[in-house]
């Protein structure tokens, strides 16, 4: 086994590239969803299928290609917060120096954090790392030439899932958002009196894809919280409200769900975040523990390679280069408001401080979660949420003390500011969180620990240099809700970025004091009641569950977005229980191992529509910022470059918009047909 190749220079240069598109695509779904997914296993898949080429290629030279992989893929959550610098007005453009280093400092330290946990919560311990025990077995069946019923090779046909997968997305979203031949959602207000109800659907493959990744539970409860918005506050809000007379029914539920109905799912996700760091108490007690054991030399010191870690020594190093680069980039950050020296200097230490210990804090329990439940489901943006105002608070008791509240511009620097400190505390969270996972693959397959750390460090500085341009790409070309770069962009096609827009409303509010608290009351109580509903649900022994944090998302996210994430958990349902029905006369093991079968090749097919949709959604973003430099093509269509919708304009008339609905809605369904149909060809007999 010491002779076999583990960390190469030929699988760290794959590892940059899958790196560059699974961050991209999480960079694209981010903003367009709230929801990142975990890139392990189609790293691993990838991996698998190209380093089949070499003769040597190994199972842990493969492991670590995804374990690089997914760090960087990870380390696209900081879009949770960075993007609302832009938003508050305080940034017209990504600066990549500073988002370079925010990134890469804050994702090594969640490396360095998550490694002394690694012993109690991945080697000694029995939580079930579902995304990392998953990818193992995709490792071991792919090196061992596991073929399938057809006697195709389990890596290559992964890889042709993934890719088909992609190309259909690809196909689809080139003609939604290029051509803009199909149309992205349709929605249908009805009126009752004076309450406004909104029916809608979006057809977006990725988010129904996202959908089936996070499951029927929670895709359940995400529609449920749309329910609630949409069937329960936009009717009695619009009701009692006093509207003008030429408004339409649409802009009337848009303006409360905007301005009064997201702040209730904002204290949902509030009351959500914070009681989830509450049940991992004790996790984070032991993770401290034991990282303080690390940090002493108490563990890290087996003679065992598979139980090697970076040693203490070293850890310690490279947290004070991390260190000093945050101070240098906090300090920059800060130089731009012109305080005096005395004081931007108290704000770096307070800033970086407060990122060091709730970064360290934050570790454990995001590790613990991802344990739990996955890294896909783990709540970073709850922490996000915790964090942005815990800092907001901090700084808001020292900058009326230094006199920074007395002035617009100091409220907006405060709010930046807080801004700014809780994208490292996410990008520290959301790699503990992946980490851990990974760290549970690797030793599932017999890695070298201190080498899969080392690529884990490597995944997140080529993360951090990739993030930085794709987000000035993406905003430019679509712009985020509450920033646009023009005036005369396309409203259809604006990133909702719903993380970042909800923390930079928290801050700002903080700040301003002048946060909607009878809305957010509101969704204190909602989320009190979902919350004591689920641990109601969770003694009775339902298999139904009621998770606050998903509610949460169902109201505070856009209806275009919840419903094609609740098809797809309804089509992981349905494929479960075709399956089951199928083999109603085999044993239960074989029906659970032909449900693994058609649930992998799903996930492949899944990740695959993910990555082909926000791939062309990043390029036809590069064609968008080149349009506008060129004179040739008219202002019109500089936004839209590639479309076509003059001529069907020309063929449909007025009724264009109804011709696009239905047409996207036809490929909607037809592509949902395939893609069960497609797992559940795994699953044959």
């Amino acid at each position: 086994m010491n002779q076999m190749r583990e960390l190469t220079l030929r699988g760290m240069i794959l590892g940059a590239l899958i790196t560059i598109i699974f961050t991209a695509s999480n960079v694209y779904l981010g903003l367009k969803v709230g929801l990142t997914f975990s890139s392990a296993i189609p790293a691993a898949v990838i991996s698998m299928a190209v380093l089949k080429l070499f003769a040597d290629s190994t199972i842990l030279e493969n492991n670590m290609v995804q374990t690089q992989a997914s760090a960087a893929g990870t380390l696209s959550s900081i879009i949770f917060v960075i993007p609302g610098l832009l938003m508050i007005g305080y940034w017209s453009d990504f600066h990549f120096m500073m988002t370079f280093f925010i990134c890469a400092a804050g994702g090594m330290l969640g490396v360095l954090f998550s490694i002394p946990l690694r012993h109690v919560m991945v080697v000694k311990s029995d939580l079930p790392y579902p995304e990392g025990v998953a990818a193992a077995e995709i490792l071991k069946a792919g090196c061992s030439e596991e073929v399938d019923s057809n006697g195709k090779s389990s890596s290559k046909e992964g890889l042709k899932d993934i890719l088909f997968g992609s190309a259909i997305a690809a196909v689809v979203t080139l003609f939604t958002g290029g051509f803009r031949i199909l149309a992205g959602s349709a929605s249908y207000f009805a009126v009752a009196g004076k309450a406004v109800i909104q029916i809608p659907m979006g057809f977006s493959l990725a988010l129904m894809s996202a959908g089936y990744l996070v499951g029927i539970v929670s895709s359940v409860a995400i529609i449920i919280g749309a329910l609630m918005a949409w069937g329960v506050a936009v009717p009695i809000l619009s009701s009692i409200g006093d509207f003008p007379a030429d408004m339409t029914a649409s802009a009337i539920a848009s303006k409360i769900w905007a301005e009064d109905v997201r702040f209730i799912g904002a204290g949902t996700l509030a009351i959500a975040a914070l009681w989830t760091l509450l049940t991992l108490f004790k996790p984070v007690v032991e993770g401290i523990k034991m990282s303080l054991g690390a940090l002493t030399g108490e563990t890290g010191n087996s003679a065992n390679r598979t139980e090697q870690d970076l040693s203490p020594k070293t850890i310690l190093m490279i947290m004070i280069a991390m260190l000093v680069i945050l101070l240098g980039t906090f300090y920059t950050f800060i130089a731009d408001a012109n305080l005096s020296t005395g004081f931007a200097w108290t704000l770096v230490v307070i800033s970086v401080i407060f990122a060091f210990i709730m970064g360290f804090l934050v570790a454990a329990a995001s590790g613990y979660m991802a344990g739990l439940v996955g890294s896909s489901a783990s709540p970073i943006s709850g922490i996000g949420i915790v964090a942005v105002t815990i800092v907001a608070l901090l700084l808001l008791v020292v900058g009326e003390a230094g006199g920074l509240m007395e002035t617009a511009d100091g409220k907006k620097f405060a709010t930046a500011l807080a801004l700014f400190t809780t994208s490292a505390v996410v990008a520290i969270a959301s790699i503990s969180n992946d980490n851990l996972q990974d760290l549970k693959t690797g030793f599932l397959v017999h890695a070298t620990p201190w080498r899969q750390q080392v690529a884990l460090l490597i995944g997140c500085i080529v993360g951090a240099i990739v993030i930085a341009p794709i987000l000035d790409i993406l905003y430019q070309a679509y712009g985020f809700t509450g920033a646009m770069p023009r005036a005369d962009m396309d409203p259809t096609q604006v990133l909702a970025a719903p993380q970042a827009t909800l923390m930079a409303t928290i801050s700002t509010g903080i700040f301003s004091h002048n946060l909607e608290w009878t809305m957010i009351i509101i969704g204190l109580i909602i989320g009190a009641v979902v919350i004591a509903l689920d641990l109601f649900l969770k003694k009775s022994g339902s298999k139904f569950r009621l998770p606050a944090l998903a509610v949460g998302m169902g109201i505070y996210l856009p209806p275009s977005i919840t419903t094609p994430i609740f098809i797809g958990g309804l089509l992981s349902w349905i494929i479960k229980r075709a399956v089951h029905k199928r083999l109603a006369k085999e044993s239960e093991e074989t029906r659970n191992e032909e449900n693994r079968k058609a649930d992998r090749k799903s996930a492949l097919i899944a990740s695959g529509l993910i990555v082909g949709e926000s791939l062309i959604g990043v390029i036809m973003a590069a064609i968008i910022v080149v349009s506008m430099n060129v004179d040739a093509i008219s202002d019109d269509r500089k936004n839209a470059p590639l479309s076509l919708l003059g001529s069907m304009t020309e063929i449909f008339g007025s009724s264009t918009p109804m011709v696009q609905q239905l047409l996207g809605l036809f490929i909607f369904i037809l592509v949902a047909v395939i893609f069960v149909r497609r797992a559940l060809s795994a699953a044959k007999k």
